[in-house]
């Protein structure tokens, strides 16, 4: 079994496409697209660095960003930030998809299938672990949002703008192994989250409950 990292090619109309968006930034700075957004994030990192040796704590987060990165390029997402022990991915930008949403969930699923097999594999070296490792959390949000370079100082080349903190605020509110999307992600990614059951969560930074989908 393997678990390197796949390279990912597109074909030229793909590459032509994503030369084209990048353009369009360098030129205009900031632009806004429609975009879906996803957060995931490594749970229990913190205890695990505290509990673990540093060589395996480090070989645990290499296997989440190489999972993450794989099943992000898999359905042409843009891996666009790693903080920490968490990722930001967009979809729709620079590879443009109408079905942009349903991307974004097909990825995450792909995320906690991939994680999954890691965590197997690595119980089964008898690595000392106990199993709750690579337990991630995910959150997707779509809609506008702002794209460009951010800062002064620092330049940032990333997204803004609520979904992106919708998207944010969900991933911190999903447990381990869960995947919590907003009810516009529903909406677009019908296919995906029919059977899903939505309720409200008090999240940081808004005024108003948010209902999220559990899928």
């Amino acid at each position: 079994m393997s678990f390197g990292l796949r390279r990912h090619f597109t074909i030229d109309s793909s590459i032509a496409a994503r030369a084209l968006m990048f353009t369009r930034v360098m030129k205009a700075r900031k632009i806004t697209v429609d975009v879906s957004v996803l957060f995931a994030d490594l749970r229990g990192y913190t205890a695990l660095s505290q509990s673990l040796s540093a060589d395996i704590v480090s070989s645990l987060l290499d296997d989440f960003y190489d999972e993450c990165a794989a099943a992000i390029w898999e359905f042409d997402g843009l891996l666009n930030k790693t903080v920490g022990d968490a990722i930001m991915a967009i979809f729709n930008f620079p590879i443009p998809h109408q079905d942009h949403a349903e991307r974004a969930v097909l990825a995450a699923r792909e995320i906690q299938r991939r994680c999954q097999l890691r965590r197997e594999f690595r119980l089964a070296e008898g690595a000392g672990l106990d199993g709750s490792e690579l337990g991630v959390g995910i959150g997707i949000d779509t809609g506008e949002a702002s794209f460009g370079e951010f800062g002064r100082s620092h330049r940032d080349l990333t997204a803004i703008g609520t979904v992106v903190n919708t998207a944010a605020r969900a991933q911190s509110a999903a447990e381990a192994g869960r995947i919590l999307v907003t009810r516009a992600v529903c909406e677009r990614a019908q296919s995906q989250t029919a059977a899903s059951e939505g309720r409200e969560y008090r999240l940081k930074g808004f005024e108003k409950p948010i209902e999220l989908y559990a899928i």
